[in-house]
């Protein structure tokens, strides 16, 4: 096994969903910047990047953010990087919507007007008979947040890498943490909803059991 087989195994292995982490030891800006680079440079379906980051630092805002999160009471108050990741809403991610056409297509891609047609007609397509979304707008807005998750991973892989822990959290109430969120002028409602939340720290202490997961054998079927 090469070197850089073994750092990456070595990451994963001690990755794990930290709970409570050492307020006392910050993450470094330079470190932070670089676990957010690596959510901006993850691969999206299209290319289309439906998400948004939100970096939580200010603590009133946190713990506004904990009054409807159940799934974050001891990582909230106890990290050093919280963020809130956003995928776009369905209106904002149609074939003819201003995002996916200027703002993907012409001034991220740099795609040629026949090109950007192409792509347009494909992504209808797309979206109407190979996965069969057609009026179904959670099923549309779940299949951003599958995209979310791309970068997120990418997110805790990084920060495992350098030596740093993550822990997603799920366990929040949807519609309040949103209207929340719109309140503090922060998601326009008609664009964003909420995918998942994201702590990052140290941890206080270690895990308290090794890591288990299936045996390869069980996860993968090679044909």
């Amino acid at each position: 096994m090469t070197d850089m087989r073994q750092t990456i195994l070595d990451a994963m292995r001690f990755r794990f969903a930290c709970k409570q982490f050492d307020p006392n030891r910050p993450v470094s800006d330079d470190d932070f910047r670089c676990i957010l680079e690596a959510a901006r440079l993850s691969p999206s379906s299209f290319g289309f990047e439906p998400w948004q980051i939100l970096a939580i630092e200010d603590k009133e805002l946190r713990e506004a953010i904990r009054s409807v999160s159940w799934g974050a009471q001891t990582q909230l108050p106890s990290c050093s990087r919280f963020i809130v990741l956003l995928a776009r809403k369905p209106e904002a991610m149609t074939p003819t919507s201003d995002y996916i056409q200027r703002t993907i297509m012409q001034e991220t891609q740099h795609q040629p007007d026949d090109l950007q047609k192409a792509r347009t007609q494909k992504y209808d397509t797309f979206l109407k008979i190979d996965f069969c979304y057609g009026d179904n707008e959670r099923a549309k807005f779940e299949w951003a947040c599958r995209q979310c998750y791309i970068a997120l991973g990418n997110m805790f892989t990084a920060a495992a890498l350098l030596g740093i822990d993550s822990c997603p959290c799920e366990g929040f109430q949807k519609e309040p943490l949103e209207q929340l969120l719109a309140e503090r002028g922060l998601v326009n409602g008609d664009e964003y909803g909420v995918a998942c939340m994201a702590a990052f720290g140290y941890r206080k202490e270690p895990p308290h059991r090794e890591k288990t997961r299936r045996p390869m054998e069980q996860v993968v079927r090679w044909i």
